[in-house]
């Protein structure tokens, strides 16, 4: 169970998250986020569902055939499609109200991260991404 910041969204995951858990370090996450990071995971998209207020769903299309989907009362990102593999959606940790029973499985894009950022844990780091203040 999840919802936006408001609770106007509301969302179900019937199944488990797909891995890898990961703490994105992206300009597009960072900037979707307001945060240094996102934290994110797939789904199964037959696995989701919204629960109330899915009328107030808005989505931009980030990248050719990439939408993201956002509380349009609130501002919460919640998940993204992305074309090519509509099957699994791209899922924002953040917004679930439950434990998901999970651990960050990796560091990633860390040649994006914002350069006030220590990455001071043990969790491997997949490099990646323009240097920040460039966009990839």
């Amino acid at each position: 169970m999840g919802s936006c910041a408001c609770g106007r969204v509301r969302y179900k995951i019937d199944g488990k998250l797909l891995g890898p858990v990961t703490y994105c370090h992206c300009w597009r996450c960072r900037k979707h986020s307001g945060s240094s990071f996102g934290t994110t995971a797939g789904v199964r998209a037959v696995d989701f569902s919204i629960d109330l207020g899915a009328e107030l769903l808005r989505s931009w299309e980030s990248s050719p055939g990439v939408h993201r989907f956002f509380a349009g009362c609130c501002g919460s990102p919640i998940y993204k499609v992305d074309n090519a593999a509509p099957e699994e959606l791209g899922f924002r940790l953040g917004t679930l109200d439950v434990d998901p029973s999970v651990t960050v499985d990796e560091h990633f894009m860390v040649g994006s991260k914002a350069p006030w950022v220590e990455i001071a844990d043990t969790i491997p780091q997949l490099a990646g991404g323009a240097p920040f203040g460039t966009l990839d």
